[in-house]
């Protein structure tokens, strides 16, 4: 299930959207929010930019030591988002992107201003208002700042 949220427009054409950017830590938690971009890019002919953006808080262990090295996790999310290069291939899609570092909800919306975006894809790990509560929300937040509309994506029902 998707969900938009924009601001209010006035009466005119519709709103154009030749550049999309997808927010994504490439999990497969956002596989579903992937697979919309690609399809939404194809059929609207539109480029597609992929964002992952490393939060460095999360490379650290309890305690506060270092779990895991920036380089790497930077080299890992650069091969992944290659992998989207090549689907963007195979599916007729231009796919370029970038891979950050910082809070990944600023950052997402700090990219879609500098790249000047059309529309952001983010996905949602479904949680509810107590998890957001608690953890946060990077798609609440992206919804909230982001210069243009943004889609929420939902995981896919499992059946």
């Amino acid at each position: 299930m998707t969900s938009v949220a924009h601001a209010s427009r006035t009466a005119g054409p519709p709103p154009r959207h030749d550049k999309l950017l997808l927010a994504t830590d490439l999990s497969e938690a956002s596989a579903a929010a992937t697979d919309e971009a690609f399809e939404l890019a194809r059929r609207l002919g539109a480029q597609l930019l992929v964002v992952s953006v490393i939060d460095p808080g999360t490379l650290l262990r309890p305690g506060g030591r270092a779990g895991a090295r920036m380089d790497q996790v930077r080299s890992r999310r650069a091969q992944l988002a290659q992998t989207l290069v090549d689907r963007g291939r195979s599916e007729g899609v231009t796919v370029s992107f970038l891979v950050w570092e910082g809070d990944p909800g600023n950052m997402i919306v700090e990219a879609a201003e500098a790249e000047g975006v059309d529309l952001v894809l983010v996905g949602s790990h479904g949680r509810g208002a107590v998890g957001r509560f608690f953890l946060g929300s990077v798609s609440d937040h992206v919804v909230r700042h982001a210069p243009c509309p943004v889609l929420v994506v939902r995981p896919r029902e499992r059946g």
